[in-house]
């Protein structure tokens, strides 16, 4: 057992010396460490979201689970919200700072999960998003299909935000100013994606079945929708490695892989280079039907 004190708060810590990534040795004390310190970073892109939690209290190797509702052990200091769902309601948890973030690590949480709107007004996303991956190994399709989305993106105004998600693809996501319900966007997002799949048939598609993509990236924008989460930016993944959903400059597309920052190369980037998502709501947008 520990104690750490993060700003008002003391979160007790356990188990530091047990291996979450057998393959490289990570222990889930270096797991709490990373999201100590990437709390400032990371912090801001979470703040106000209904998240959701990726938990493997055995490591990796062993059976992992997804937790939406909040605990009723969770201490009090964390926010929480309670918001509606089929057939009643459900207590998500918030994490608004790095305290917080500190205690899910230590719940064993390895990836935290977002909502797309915030907790003010959970019904009308603050952004967009097209989730692309591959059929096979073939990333250069995903970074000709990234390519595609920003150009679409800003053909319509918007700003357009990549990141690795640490698996085996990219997002890239738009901030918008949240005016729409979820059907509107998802309705917006989609028409986009078809206008896409017309222009380039022969690289993307909006097909859902993967026995009728091909090859094809699919233009995915079905996590546009209430209640639905993404990968939170800077995220650890459950994989071996422990890659990290990682912000980039769309200058760095060329060159990027979908796991090449991992939890023991990651700050040797942030040493050198400033989030990239940093001021994303700063350029949120109205859309433009």
């Amino acid at each position: 057992m520990g104690k750490l004190r993060i700003g008002e708060y003391t979160v007790e810590t356990s188990s530091l010396d047990k291996v979450l990534f057998p393959g490289q040795g990570i222990t889930k004390g270096e797991l709490i460490d990373y999201y100590h310190r990437i709390a400032d970073t990371m912090v801001p892109h979470m703040r106000g979201r209904p998240l959701s939690m990726h938990r493997y209290p055995d490591g990796i190797s062993g059976t992992g689970f997804y937790q939406q509702e909040a605990p009723e052990y969770f201490p009090d200091w964390i926010e929480r919200v309670t918001v509606e769902k089929e057939g009643g309601n459900i207590v998500h948890a918030i994490c608004n700072d790095a305290a917080t973030l500190v205690y899910l690590a230590n719940q064993n949480t390895i990836t935290p999960h977002v909502w797309l709107s915030r907790s003010d007004h959970v019904r009308k996303p603050d952004q967009i998003i097209f989730d692309l991956d591959p059929s096979g190994n073939d990333f250069a399709a995903v970074r000709t299909a990234a390519r595609y989305v920003r150009e679409i993106f800003e053909e319509h105004d918007l700003g357009a935000y990549l990141m690795t998600t640490g698996s085996s693809g990219v997002h890239v996501r738009a901030p918008v100013r949240p005016e729409h319900d979820f059907d509107v966007v998802r309705g917006f997002a989609r028409r986009l994606a078809d206008v896409l799949a017309e222009k380039h048939p022969d690289e993307v598609t909006t097909e859902q079945r993967k026995n009728k993509r091909h090859g094809r990236i699919y233009l995915d924008v079905m996590r546009n929708a209430y209640a639905q989460t993404a990968v939170t930016p800077y995220a650890v993944r459950a994989l071996e490695g422990a890659p990290i959903a990682t912000p980039l400059d769309w200058d760095e597309l060329r060159e990027a892989d979908p796991q090449r920052y991992t939890i023991r190369n990651i700050f040797r980037r942030m040493g050198q280079k400033r989030d990239p998502w940093a001021n994303m709501y700063r350029s949120a947008a109205r859309l433009r039907f």
